[in-house]
């Protein structure tokens, strides 16, 4: 692992108004490490991840990612687009251009953006349908696909601009439970490839087996955060306990994933 974070936030408050969303949070990622980010729907998860791809401007602190300040006002177009083109992002729900085919979809931003050729952004679309297994799908239409392929055609065309972080909005909240472990498959080997992510999500098992760290907010604040397995194994505070016993109440009703995650070394 890298020695110096290629994320860093450092006391990051949010509001909305009267709502103060976040209120002084401080993390880190070094470069190749998977953060997960877990609590409560409100408690301010998304808010985070829409910082630290600058959809949001935050009212006070620092972001830093990949050396470049987002906390600066004065940040030009040119320095938005840059930051987007290092730090991908995949949203609950998927995105996709419907009148355009998966390919057409995954060779636009590379097109438009990086001013890639078609031919380079084809070839470069092609290989990263194949790494989320949806190669066949390259001529089908975002309504001929299950809301599992949709999640991975859009994690390919996140990969397609070739990032150094990649942030995820509970990707797999908008899906039935049948279809969450064939994402959650991708999102591993991409952690096992090296990929720098932080991750917002309910799925326990995911964050304990596949994450690095993990950091648990509730109300705007870090309640927790440390090594993932140490803290959903042994949570040092009230308020985590109570909110993995409800998870695991939930994913008690619910059918059990296919999905089998490799242990971290």
């Amino acid at each position: 692992m890298a020695s110096q974070p290629i994320v860093r936030f450092e006391q990051v408050e949010k509001r909305f108004g009267p709502l103060k969303v976040l209120k002084g949070i401080t993390g880190q990622v070094n470069q190749g490490e998977v953060l997960a980010v877990i609590g409560s729907s409100g408690c301010g998860k998304s808010t985070l991840l829409r910082c630290l791809n600058r959809l949001e401007a935050i009212d006070r602190g620092q972001i830093v990612i990949d050396g470049m300040d987002l906390s600066r006002l004065d940040l030009s177009q040119r320095q938005l687009r840059q930051l987007r083109s290092n730090v991908g992002m995949v949203f609950q729900q998927f995105n996709l251009f419907p009148h355009l085919t998966v390919l057409d979809n995954l060779m636009l931003a590379p097109k438009k953006v990086l001013a890639l050729s078609p031919t380079e952004s084809r070839d470069r679309a092609y290989y990263y349908l194949e790494q989320v297994g949806l190669i066949e799908k390259a001529k089908a239409y975002p309504d001929q696909l299950s809301g599992g392929q949709k999640q991975r055609v859009a994690i390919a065309r996140a990969l397609c601009m070739q990032p150094k972080v990649m942030l995820f909005d509970e990707p797999t909240s908008a899906l039935d439970p049948e279809l969450v472990g064939e994402v959650l498959e991708v999102m591993q080997q991409l952690a096992e490839n090296g990929m720098t992510m932080v991750v917002v999500t309910h799925e326990i098992q995911f964050a304990r087996e596949v994450a690095n760290r993990v950091m648990f907010l509730d109300q705007g604040y870090v309640v927790e955060a440390g090594p993932a397995r140490e803290v959903l194994a042994n949570p040092q505070s009230e308020r985590l306990g109570l909110f993995l016993n409800r998870i695991r109440q939930g994913q008690a009703n619910q059918p059990q994933l296919s999905v089998s995650f490799n242990s971290n070394p």
